[in-house]
């Protein structure tokens, strides 16, 4: 993958595709100032060498489905296969090796309780080399899912933003239906599929998608996502902060954190740590420079746990490594 840092005119794609993943470039340029033919070209390099996938998900907080962070303690020379199996699993995301490769840290949303037990009670506890297995219900989504890290960077004016961002859900989601499981399914390998393209995928008529695919996105249901490689912004790392906040100071706690420009997702856990954080840093001292001094001096915190990455697996989407 090429390393050359994102230039500002892709930063600006970028962000602009975090507000809204289906934008069509004539509106991407005319907010940043460039012509579509600018736009459609620059997307495509971030596609090739910049790591941008653009993927459809449900939101299992507003829907109410149960989300598990997972924490598996391994011997060295299984993680890394246990951690490829994981994400090859349609109900994982944000999939990463913590501890010097000792620990495997994942995000599973299950589709039924039934694939929650299977995963839990049945697979993992007979997967050699795992050592220790914890699991921890979310119980509070702070920061994370529709909202995107990179409005924390201000790389498009409040103006831009504004022009760009789809109008709020509304009052109560469309639920989603078994009739909905193949345009789900497209969007998640495209988030930018085209009408046809979802009309072929369905078999429903294009306006039927097209009325469908509004009123899923419309109640916030469904949201359209992006990845990208993060160490081309200049961040090259990335840590797991297991956070014990006094109870009482809990959700000040979320709350402040998910107004740290450091914190890409912020979340209430069950378990011996009662939030859990991804924090993004330029590098080792700019991360223990955010520890000791604006997490270390929020009101209420009473101990951190930090895992850095030294490696992700899988963000949204798994692309196996070239061999």
């Amino acid at each position: 993958m090429d390393s050359a840092p994102f230039d500002a005119l892709e930063l600006k794609i970028l962000q602009a595709l975090e507000i809204d993943g289906r934008a069509p470039f004539s509106r991407i340029a005319e907010v940043v100032g460039v012509s579509d033919q600018t736009v459609a070209r620059r997307y495509r390099r971030l596609v090739a060498s910049g790591g941008l996938r653009v993927v459809g998900l449900q939101d299992s907080h507003l829907l109410g489905h149960d989300s598990w962070m997972l924490r598996l303690r391994c011997a060295p020379e299984g993680a890394e296969t246990i951690a490829a199996a994981l994400a090859r699993r349609p109900d994982t995301a944000w999939i990463g090796l913590t501890s010097g490769g000792t620990e495997v840290v994942c995000i599973t949303v299950p589709r039924t309780p039934g694939d929650h037990d299977d995963l839990l009670l049945g697979k993992l506890p007979r997967t050699p080399h795992i050592v220790e297995i914890r699991a921890l219900q979310m119980l509070h989504r702070y920061f994370g899912g529709p909202e995107g890290w990179l409005r924390k960077h201000g790389l498009l004016t409040a103006a831009q933003a504004k022009a760009l961002r789809p109008p709020p859900p509304t009052a109560e989601p469309a639920l989603p239906t078994p009739d909905d499981a193949a345009l789900l399914a497209a969007l998640k390998r495209d988030g930018r599929a085209t009408y046809p393209e979802l009309q072929r995928a369905t078999g429903r008529s294009e306006s039927a998608v097209k009325r469908r695919l509004a009123q899923l996105l419309a109640s916030g249901a469904c949201y359209i996502d992006i990845e990208y490689d993060t160490s081309r912004l200049g961040y090259g790392v990335a840590a797991v902060l297991w956070i014990t906040a006094a109870p009482r100071h809990l959700h000040t706690v979320g709350r402040a954190l998910a107004q740290h420009q450091e914190i890409a997702y912020a979340a209430a856990t069950a378990g011996p740590s009662n939030v859990v954080v991804t924090a993004v840093a330029r590098d080792t001292a700019d991360l223990y420079a955010y520890v000791s001094g604006k997490l270390g001096h929020l009101e209420g915190v009473e101990h951190v746990e930090t895992a850095p990455f030294s490696r992700r697996v899988k963000q949204l989407t798994y692309r196996p490594p070239v061999r």
